[in-house]
């Protein structure tokens, strides 16, 4: 079961797993991406979903332009995979998933240990192993998701797009969002408060104020949930200081007219590819999301 510690004080809330919960948590497969031999369509058992999460990998090239420090994906060597999704495959791939969900076949994949809630499904996430406002099949993607639901096959099913948000103002993301409806959802990264720990953490070219402006441009018109990785970097977390400008910079955002109605705060959970990076206690992760419940008023839950 997922026990939720409320702090009454400081609004924070702190997920951590229970008994079953706790290990199935810890186990493979439920915190890592399992393919099952599947080109597009994966799964995991996401700590902040809640439970079972499909995920549909938009860059089989592995292209994204951040290099977090933090990142999974191993990019060493260049993959000549085409940058496309083949639309038919990931079609059938995940309404073959959705098929075994639906008739509670997930265990005969593997998740014998894991327990009956955190093996029912909480959304279709856009995600994967780059970045994926940046794929060249966005807005076809999310038509064919959205053909799917509309078919009423299977119990209706939420749509997350986890984004770093630097592809967010293209016309091809904004049509595809287009058809997201009020109960789908947008997970935007923000790590930083300023753009030197952005540098540090999210090692991009990209600029901090772009993608505030990109995250405010899009919350201004649907609610964004704010995502947010804090991580020991050579043996140090973030800096107070870097702390209080992040938190600073979603109080900024709220004023501006962002609707966020939530900002998760977490830290590398599955191994990194950079051994300079380790997980940040839950303590630290708690006092950062309390500064930020207290400056910006903003609900945060820690992971």
């Amino acid at each position: 079961m997922i026990k939720i510690v409320t702090d009454a004080n400081s609004g924070v809330v702190n997920r951590h797993s229970n008994s079953q919960g706790a290990s199935a948590m810890k186990t493979l497969p439920s915190t890592r991406r399992e393919f099952f031999n599947r080109r597009f369509v994966y799964c995991v058992i996401s700590q902040r979903a809640g439970g079972l999460s499909i995920g549909i990998n938009m860059n089989p090239d592995q292209y994204c332009n951040f290099a977090c420090v933090y990142c999974e994906i191993d990019r060493s060597a260049k993959r000549h995979v085409p940058p496309h999704v083949d639309l038919e495959v990931m079609a059938r791939e995940l309404q073959q998933t959705l098929d075994l969900v639906k008739s509670r076949s997930m265990r005969a994949l593997g998740y014998q240990g894991v327990p009956d809630e955190l093996l029912e499904l909480k959304e279709v996430a856009l995600s994967g192993d780059g970045e994926p406002t940046l794929s060249p099949d966005f807005s076809r993607i999310v038509e064919r998701v959205v053909q799917l639901r509309a078919a009423e096959l299977f119990p209706f099913f939420k749509i997350v797009l986890i984004t770093n948000c630097s592809g967010l103002h293209l016309p091809d993301v904004q049509a595809g969002l287009a058809a997201f409806t009020a109960r789908d959802e947008v997970w935007a990264k923000l790590d930083a408060g300023t753009q030197g720990y952005m540098d540090l953490v999210n090692r991009s070219g990209v600029n901090l104020e772009f993608v505030s402006n990109n995250i405010l441009d899009l919350a201004r018109r649907r609610p964004v949930i704010i995502q947010s990785l804090f991580t020991q970097v050579d043996g140090l977390g973030p800096a107070e200081e870097e702390v209080e400008q992040f938190a600073r910079r979603l109080r900024q955002l709220k004023e501006a007219g962002a609707q966020i109605p939530l900002v998760q705060i977490y830290s590398a959970h599955r191994p990194s590819m950079d051994s300079c990076v380790a997980h940040l206690p839950l303590k630290i992760l708690s006092s950062i999301a309390r500064r930020v419940r207290e400056v910006s008023g903003l609900k945060t839950e820690v992971f």
